[in-house]
């Protein structure tokens, strides 16, 4: 599985607007073949800035970085970015969330 987490850092006035000015992209990205998961959080101590959690299976991410919504993306939302986004992108041996057992709930 292929995993990916961006730090996004939104110019000021469009941080409140940015589930809204990335939800094409949201929706059409988690609708792609292979997509296991497109998640986005805001940080609790920078209300600028958002993290996104992705995966894609092992032979989706081209699909993905070649779709017409990516292009669309990649052409409208630096708009609203106070920076280039920073990425972490890793393949894992594994297709699943694991249970974090020293917090386990019975």
């Amino acid at each position: 599985m292929i995993h990916i987490v961006a730090t996004w850092k939104i110019k000021p006035e469009y941080a409140d607007s940015w589930p809204s000015l990335s939800k094409e992209f949201t929706e059409a990205t988690r609708a792609e073949p292979g997509n296991r998961w497109f998640e986005w959080s805001r940080s609790i101590d920078d209300p600028n800035a958002y993290v996104l959690i992705e995966a894609f299976d092992d032979d989706a991410a081209g699909a993905h970085v070649n779709s017409d919504h990516f292009a669309k993306a990649t052409a409208e939302l630096p708009a609203y970015l106070a920076e280039t986004p920073k990425i972490i992108n890793t393949t894992v041996d594994q297709d699943e969330w694991s249970e974090l057992g020293e917090m386990a709930v019975d």
